[in-house]
């Protein structure tokens, strides 16, 4: 079995803490996910954005090299892609 994604594996450790995140789309801000998982490397995960009421959804691209962001408003049934996560931290949470 090969290696985990890194970003991927930072999320898992990160969570259920928040962690900020920027994105290939230019989307950035602080996540704070509802669950994470990996399945061998697969990687899913589903969280909210502090800043909105959107649902953000997590997948680790075919090839393992990056971790895919979709985003479905409340409203709405469809997801939009957002392209991949190009970088994140941790963030301190003053709860």
């Amino acid at each position: 079995m090969g290696d985990l994604n890194t970003i991927a594996k930072r999320i898992h450790n990160i969570s259920p803490k928040p962690v900020f995140l920027r994105l290939e789309d230019g989307t950035e801000g602080v996540f704070r996910m509802d669950w994470v998982e990996f399945f061998q490397q697969e990687f899913k995960a589903e969280g909210v954005r502090d800043d909105d009421d959107a649902t953000y959804r997590f997948v680790s691209s075919a090839d393992n090299e990056s971790v895919l962001v979709g985003k479905q408003e409340p409203d709405e049934t469809e997801w939009t892609s957002l392209g991949a996560i190009t970088d994140l931290e941790p963030v301190e949470d003053d709860e």
